[in-house]
């Protein structure tokens, strides 16, 4: 019987103020260390929806409040980083948010060097590539619903 195709699905939370974005410094995680990512992003835990994900990645990653009807879907990314296994599959699901309670700080002093904003057309060097494809679209209008990276053909 050959085996099912799995994908890791993750929730991304774009926290905005206008036309500003705010991103986190990854260090110490094993997965793009040194780079500039969105502030609130993890995958999505077994019997949990992509909304409750999001608003639990907000609070844990930046000590964020977020009402999950103040999620607004921005795209569904599926992408591949090569290869066959279920961990280089993903499906990553990318909401903005602009109202919250709270301030943004660091809850993961571990995983997060820094946080800042920036502005959407003027993002930091290094980002993961799917982020920046994301976030320069979203600053330029042209984001779809649905997106693939990585794949041939």
């Amino acid at each position: 019987m050959q085996e099912l195709f799995q994908l890791v699905p993750a929730a991304y939370v774009v926290l905005r103020r206008g036309n500003r974005v705010l991103l986190q410094l990854r260090q110490n995680t094993g997965f793009m260390d040194g780079h500039w990512a969105c502030a609130a992003a993890g995958h999505v835990e077994a019997g949990e929806s992509v909304e409750a994900a999001a608003v639990r990645e907000a609070a844990e990653e930046m000590g964020l409040r977020v009402d999950p009807r103040d999620l607004l879907p921005l795209t569904t990314l599926h992408r591949t980083n090569g290869g066959d296994s279920p961990r280089a599959q993903r499906v990553d699901f990318f909401f903005a948010v602009s109202s919250w309670a709270g301030e943004p700080s660091i809850m993961e002093p571990e995983k997060c060097g820094a946080i800042a904003w920036f502005d959407l057309d003027k993002l930091p060097d290094p980002m993961p590539e799917h982020e920046r494809y994301v976030l320069q679209n979203l600053a330029a209008g042209t984001l779809p619903a649905i997106a693939s990276l990585g794949f041939t053909g």
